[in-house]
């Protein structure tokens, strides 16, 4: 038993070597029960919002702080599975989308070898294109996609010369018969669209399509058992991209979506808690965007909070 001078130290986001969660780092994914890694990648979002690379060493710096109990779990985490930080993925054609996401295909290759679930730190959302390549065996994988945006953008080429984008990995997944858009759930859409029929890309790969103002008339009671009653007994993959979240709960975001209500922290909370009795193989956070936060670094200590419950879902099963 850790005494209470450790507890507090190790808590203490100023303090040591950043790492996620104050994790020990190790590169040996055999040693692990859940690994935790990070994903530095911002080529795939194709605009002028390129900092989510910093994403990783963001969390890394303020994750001390969010190493706790879970309360509504009653389980402690930390203790009850061996949790290691790999580091991060490493990508030195930072420049080049498409390299960057054979790259990551090739890391979580290894990690999938190992048949360890992982929860990873982004990046823009082009990684969880790259992850699920790199994570999928032979059954397909059912999507808890938390999300503003659909990212089923089949109908372009490519966005701003990015072709496995943040705007395309949600439809070719499903194409290449990696993801199972039937019993996969997209929760959370909404935004300023520039066409009326936004959502047909998604509704014809076969997606089950929660938008926000949907959410809302519903209730997340509903929502919760259409989602588990999708997902059924199938390996789930939770990717939540924080601008789901309202504007005013994570402000440093790329592609904000200012515009219409967001989640709160508990009604996301409450989607990723969901599944906790599921097969959940991993999950990841996605576009945050340091440069932008606020200095008390919110939106970082957010994405934390999410990689938390995720963890802490793995965790529990």
């Amino acid at each position: 038993m850790k005494d209470q001078d450790e507890i507090m130290m190790e808590t203490m986001y100023w303090w040591g070597i950043p790492t996620l969660f104050r994790c020990e780092h190790n590169s040996q994914i055999s040693e692990c029960d859940i690994a935790l890694a990070g994903v530095p990648h911002s080529s795939g979002n194709g605009t002028t919002e390129r900092d989510q690379h910093l994403g990783p060493r963001a969390v890394r710096n303020v994750s001390a702080g969010l190493r706790r109990v879970h309360l509504d779990l009653k389980i402690n985490p930390w203790e009850k599975k061996k949790i290691i930080d790999l580091g991060d993925v490493p990508l030195p054609e930072a420049n080049n989308n498409e390299k960057c996401i054979e790259r990551i295909t090739q890391y979580y290759s290894k990690i999938s070898d190992e048949n360890k679930p992982v929860v990873s730190i982004g990046g823009d959302h082009s990684i969880t294109g790259g992850i699920l390549q790199g994570l999928y065996k032979e059954k397909k994988i059912s999507l808890l996609h938390i999300d503003a945006h659909t990212d089923t953008y089949k109908q372009l080429d490519h966005f701003l010369g990015a072709k496995k984008s943040a705007a395309h990995w949600g439809a070719y997944l499903v194409d290449d018969g990696i993801v199972d858009a039937n019993s996969s759930m997209q929760i959370g859409i909404r935004g300023n669209p520039r066409t009326l029929d936004w959502l047909k890309p998604s509704y014809d790969l076969g997606y089950n399509v929660v938008t926000m103002d949907e959410f809302k008339q519903r209730g997340i009671d509903d929502v919760i058992k259409e989602t588990l009653d999708k997902i059924g007994d199938n390996p789930v993959y939770i990717t939540f991209d924080l601008d789901s979240l309202d504007a005013s709960v994570a402000p440093a975001v790329s592609n904000i979506e200012p515009s219409f209500a967001g989640f709160t922290i508990d009604e996301a909370k409450a989607l990723i808690q969901s599944v906790k009795n599921k097969n959940v193989i991993g999950g990841d956070v996605v576009c945050l965007m340091p440069t932008k936060d606020q200095k008390n670094n919110i939106t970082s200590m957010v994405a934390a909070s999410i990689m938390f419950e995720i963890i802490s879902v793995i965790a529990y099963n």
